[in-house]
């Protein structure tokens, strides 16, 4: 096996080592980030504790933490902004004024 010293390397392959190290070391703590904050009901496997084993068993390989960021949360879901309005929410007049409203941010009295 021929093991070489970093003092053998070039400057350029250096810097392209660390480069590569600092960028999975970011990828890395985005992904945790990204894990912590994302809530339990949103993560495919409803749990976090498998999300930080993958993250960081698989981290070495960038597999992991870009497996969770590609995979790991669903989508949230989406909100049609012509639902019918909450029972809460102010009463409006027709569809296209909802529409409107969603559009213009809302109608703004005295105009």
């Amino acid at each position: 096996m021929n093991v070489t010293s970093l003092s053998d390397l070039s400057g350029t392959t250096i810097a392209l080592i660390v480069a590569l190290v600092v960028l999975e070391l970011g990828v890395t703590i985005f992904a945790l980030v990204r894990l912590m904050k994302t809530p339990d009901e949103q993560l495919v496997f409803g749990k976090k504790w498998p999300w930080l084993l993958i993250i960081l068993l698989l981290m070495n390989s960038f597999i992991g933490p870009l497996i969770f960021i590609v995979a790991g949360r669903k989508p949230a879901a989406a909100q049609d902004p012509f639902a019918a309005p909450a029972p809460d929410a102010p009463k409006t007049a027709d569809r296209a004024e909802r529409a409107a409203d969603v559009l213009y941010g809302g109608s703004k009295e005295g105009e």
